[in-house]
């Protein structure tokens, strides 16, 4: 593996981490409810991995780019989901 390649991507890891440790905790859920669609591209490009995938490390990056991609999706659309029913008015009795 390209040591530029692997530089970058445990910097981007310190990055996020830092990024995110900031944010308030009252934040959390619009933050990851708009983090929706870069989840969506993680889940694509795990799926453009597997179809181009030659070797046995390629194959089990990609499949758990899909398990964690897709996790991530049905999980932000699930707390968006909650977030939106808390705004929904109550029927009065």
């Amino acid at each position: 593996m390209d040591t530029n390649v692997l530089f970058i991507f445990i910097l981007a890891i310190f990055v996020g981490f830092e990024v995110i440790s900031k944010v308030p905790s009252m934040l959390h859920t619009p933050l990851m409810s708009g983090t929706n669609a870069i989840h969506g591209i993680i889940l694509f490009g795990g799926i453009l991995v597997l179809a181009d995938a030659d070797t046995t490390l390629a194959r089990a990056l990609g499949f758990v780019a899909v398990i964690f991609g897709s996790a991530n999706v049905f999980g932000g659309f699930m707390v968006t989901d909650r977030m939106l029913q808390m705004f929904k008015k109550k029927k009065q009795p």
